[in-house]
């Protein structure tokens, strides 16, 4: 049985043989073609891409470090200035800094109750020996606040020369900002308060960004000491003399009670950068005229001055008889050459009396302003003008909570105008009356009647700060299309005026040459 069941078994094996070792000969088959067209491909891919990638790495590399070493060889390297003092000036530093630690724990303490000007020696971060000037209380505040910022102090005083040197009169006293830098410091203050720094980083940041102005640096250096001080934004911007126009601070100060400080910083830049336009394009539109101008009267005493005394002397030497136009044009000729510097001198003269004037003496400037307003075209660009700084910041001073009479007070700072001054007083006095803010703006012929009716809407609805806002927005762009109308009209009617002048002339002292050839015929 054993037997049979063996043979049996080889007998299978005999015949599945021959199939296993074909099978074998086709997958060792196959495995040489996937060796020969697959793996083989696959290893040269994956050796070149790894030369590929060598090669481009070390390229890389040899770019990176001669890129930086073109930014190393171009940049500018700040050496650190060493500074070295003799062992004497040490020696009296040190002899000034133990009398004034002796001084402040006596009579240095001393707060006084108004500000003074304190001068200073100390030694800044770097190692520099520096003396400046600085507003304060007492000298134990300066003293805190120097060395608060890195200083090292040897000398603090103070004295009534220093005071009457710096004070807000004086030439060395800090000046307003312009409204450009004003743009600029606003901000700029924001973005720093957005990004994190708090109020007293940020004016010491843009104390770094204004080298070169000694007054304004002081000033923003004396915020940043009252600040450290404890004392309020707006407090230490009033301080600052003319530094600040009174709108920001009482702006500041709402801005303060509110919590929105960031935010009235930002309606005040965009505020200041709209009068900014405004003034611009006012400027604009005059700049043309009187470049015009200048220009016409040049060549009209050009002319009267060089050409006509030509032909005047052709005259004399051919006996020709002149008169009318031409003996007016000769005579006229004649009296500015014999006079032109006498003529030029009380030229100057008037022109300085009348802005001395204007500047000084409140009656004279005040009849200038409403002759000026009374002239065609002149009086809607000044209205125009005044009306939009007027609602555009009294919009400001309402929707930050400014109290009314606070905000007249501030409006009639703003302009130099003494008709609108007139009527804002008169609206002082109108609240105070307990009666309404249009009654002063009422039948008044400075104030156009769809500035009247809205401001009575903004009354009645209970909406006054958006109706002001809409005020300023009109009136705006009515000043912006009349002053491009008037930059359209007024060079027109130069260049004609320029023309017809200058034909006059030209014609008066050609027509005696038409009677000189007549007698020569």
């Amino acid at each position: 049985m054993d037997t049979v069941k063996n043979e049996n078994n080889n007998l299978i094996n005999i015949l599945i043989f021959p199939f296993y070792t074909i099978l074998n000969i086709l997958v060792f088959a196959l495995k040489g073609f996937k060796a020969c067209f697959y793996d083989l491909w696959v290893i040269l891919y994956n050796f070149l891409s790894y030369r590929l990638d060598k090669i481009y790495r070390s390229t890389k590399d040899g770019n990176i470090d001669e890129t930086m070493d073109i930014y190393e060889r171009t940049k500018k390297i700040k050496k650190k200035k060493e500074y070295k003092y003799s062992p004497k000036l040490l020696a009296k530093l040190e002899k000034e800094k133990a009398l004034l630690t002796e001084d402040l724990q006596k009579a240095g303490a001393t707060r006084s109750k108004e500000p003074h000007i304190y001068y200073f020696k100390a030694k800044d971060k770097e190692g520099k020996i520096v003396t400046e000037t600085m507003a304060g209380f007492s000298k134990l505040d300066i003293n805190s606040f120097l060395l608060n910022e890195g200083y090292e102090v040897y000398m603090i005083k103070t004295n009534a020369f220093l005071d009457s040197l710096y004070q807000k009169t004086s030439i060395f006293g800090v000046k307003r900002m312009s409204t450009k830098d004003l743009i600029f410091w606003l901000t700029q203050l924001s973005t720093y308060i957005k990004a994190g720094l708090t109020l007293n980083e940020s004016i010491k940041i843009l104390n770094t960004q204004i080298k070169g102005n000694r007054a304004r640096e002081r000033a923003f250096q004396s915020i940043s000491y009252e600040l450290t001080l404890g004392e309020s934004f707006s407090v230490a911007m009033e301080k600052q003399g003319e530094l600040f126009p009174p709108l920001l601070i009482n702006m500041i100060k709402a801005a303060e009670a509110s919590g929105t400080l960031v935010e009235t910083l930002d309606d005040m830049a965009n505020y200041y950068t709209e009068i900014n336009t405004t003034r611009k394009e006012m400027i604009s539109a005059m700049t043309y005229p009187a470049i015009i101008s200048v220009f016409a009267l040049a060549v009209i005493t050009f002319i009267l001055l060089y050409v006509v005394p030509q032909f005047t002397e052709i005259y004399a030497q051919n006996d020709a008889q002149i008169s009318g136009l031409t003996l007016m044009i000769v005579n006229i000729s004649d009296f500015l050459k014999k006079n032109i510097l006498l003529i030029g001198l009380v030229l100057i003269l008037i022109v300085l009396l009348i802005a001395i004037a204007y500047k000084s003496i409140k009656l004279f400037r005040t009849y200038f302003q409403i002759l000026l307003m009374h002239i065609p075209i002149v009086k809607n660009v000044i209205i125009y003008k005044e009306i939009t700084i007027f609602s555009k910041t009294f919009s400001s001073l309402l929707k930050n909570n400014v109290f009314i009479t606070e905000s007249m007070g501030i409006l009639s700072k703003i302009t130099n105008n003494e008709i609108y001054k007139a009527i804002l007083y008169r609206t002082i006095n109108n609240i105070v009356k307990g009666e309404k803010i249009s009654e002063a703006f009422k039948d008044h012929w400075a104030i156009p009647d769809v500035a009247y009716y809205m401001i009575v809407t903004g009354e009645s609805t209970g909406r006054l700060a958006d109706m002001m806002q809409k005020v300023s927005e009109y009136y705006q762009e009515m000043h912006r299309n009349i002053v491009n109308n008037l930059k359209a009209f007024i060079e027109p009617i130069m260049i004609t005026f320029l023309s017809v002048v200058v034909g006059i002339i030209i014609i008066a002292v050609i027509i005696p040459m038409f009677g000189m050839y007549e007698q020569i015929k």
